[in-house]
């Protein structure tokens, strides 16, 4: 049995105002080809397929238009999706009956209502079984009272997770005792690695459960909702992370696909993502930002910046002005502050109260770092002229 595990497509996400549809789009082309090259047997998407609840239209017509396309491909048996924390139930339940005719089972809650034991079949008979666990909602795993402690709610969502897992493979088993029975699921294990873009989704934000256990369950175990592609505790125990890197922080990252053949034993091939835009995080001083812009090639990368610059108004001003005559798009610029800035907060503050009106101009004249002295000079001297004169009309009356 031949299984392309992704997830965490996010799709419709709006990054800094800039829309990804171009990226997804190529994504999900250069899915459709690795299906049929590959001789996928079964996909499954771990969740999160969209970015929000409220999806816009055309992030609706790509994943619709997948969906169509994966029909085509003789080799796909199944396609199984599962709801995310970041996905609307009504959206992708919606059409839940209409997809099940193309072969894509579409599990939202996981509750009484839905059946998330998914036999796949080849020849007639049953080659393997899926436990398909989306997100499991507070409805499902624990009954919340308004009295209980952070605490106490976290001891109720892990042995409510745990539960919903053990039954999930008695039901397997009772189906077939004899074949592989494969797990998904959305949801923070214990020893994984996690980035900046994804948010808590269980109240205190951790839960006790670790690929350990889950691998002692299952022979394979396909999760989303981390965006880094990685193992937890055990080979067949994975995340296959997002697709295209959500947020500056994944930049770093190389997103992959996990393909996952299942015979007498599991092995498991990451298959790198092809991008088609580079995310690029810049840190230093106005110097070492201004010379890294330089070397960028990629035209259509999105940057960032980290500016920690003694100046850093100035800096950015001329940062900002180089990425546009170089046609580069910055994203943000976001300035830390120097070790020498902060010495100075620290040890030289001083109160308004022991600074006479041309000091403070002085000293506002000195961060501008004018290059020309004898123009400095003249500034000073004509600034105090008009604040004598300001001063002795203010006597006056």
């Amino acid at each position: 049995m031949r299984i392309l595990h992704t997830s965490d497509w996010h799709l419709g996400q709006n990054f800094m105002g800039k829309s990804r549809v171009e990226e997804h789009s190529t994504f999900l082309n250069w899915l459709l080809e690795i299906i049929k090259e590959q001789n996928i047997e079964v996909l499954l998407v771990s969740g999160d397929i969209f970015d929000t609840g409220t999806p816009p239209n055309y992030a609706l017509e790509l994943y619709y238009n997948f969906l169509k396309e994966l029909a085509n491909i003789k080799t796909l048996k199944n396609t199984i999706i599962t709801a995310g924390n970041h996905d609307s139930i009504s959206t992708l339940k919606a059409p839940k009956q209409l997809l099940e005719v193309l072969n894509v089972n579409v599990i939202t809650t996981g509750d009484e209502d839905e059946n998330i034991i998914i036999p796949i079949k080849q020849d007639e008979s049953v080659k393997a079984i899926v436990c398909a666990v989306p997100f499991l909602r507070d409805s499902v795993i624990r009954q919340a009272n308004s009295g209980q402690t952070i605490s106490e709610k976290e001891k109720v969502a892990n042995s409510g997770i745990k539960a919903y897992y053990e039954s999930a493979y008695k039901r397997a088993k009772e189906l077939n005792q004899n074949i592989p029975i494969v797990a998904m699921g959305h949801l923070t294990t214990v020893g994984s690695r996690t980035s900046e873009s994804e948010r808590d989704i269980y109240i205190g934000g951790t839960l006790d459960i670790g690929g350990d256990y889950l691998g002692g369950l299952f022979d394979y175990v396909a999760l989303g909702h981390l965006h880094i592609n990685q193992t937890v505790s055990s080979n067949h125990v994975r995340y296959s992370g997002s697709p295209i890197p959500l947020s500056f922080s994944e930049s770093k990252n190389t997103q992959k696909v996990n393909i996952v053949d299942i015979n007498d034993s599991v092995e498991v091939q990451e298959l790198e993502v092809p991008q088609m835009r580079k995310l690029i995080v810049i840190k230093g001083d106005s110097k070492t930002v201004q010379n890294e812009l330089k070397n960028i090639e990629d035209k259509t990368s999105w940057i960032e910046v980290h500016l920690k610059d003694d100046n850093p108004m100035f800096a950015n001003t001329e940062i900002r002005e180089l990425a546009t005559k170089l046609e580069l798009t910055i994203l943000a610029i976001k300035i830390e502050k120097s070790e020498k800035q902060i010495r100075a907060k620290e040890l030289k503050a001083i109160s308004l109260d022991e600074l006479s009106v041309n000091d403070v101009f002085a000293k506002r004249v000195e961060l501008e770092k004018i290059e020309d002295k004898e123009f400095e000079s003249e500034l000073i001297k004509n600034f105090k002229d008009v604040a004598s004169k300001v001063s002795l009309n203010g006597s006056a009356t």
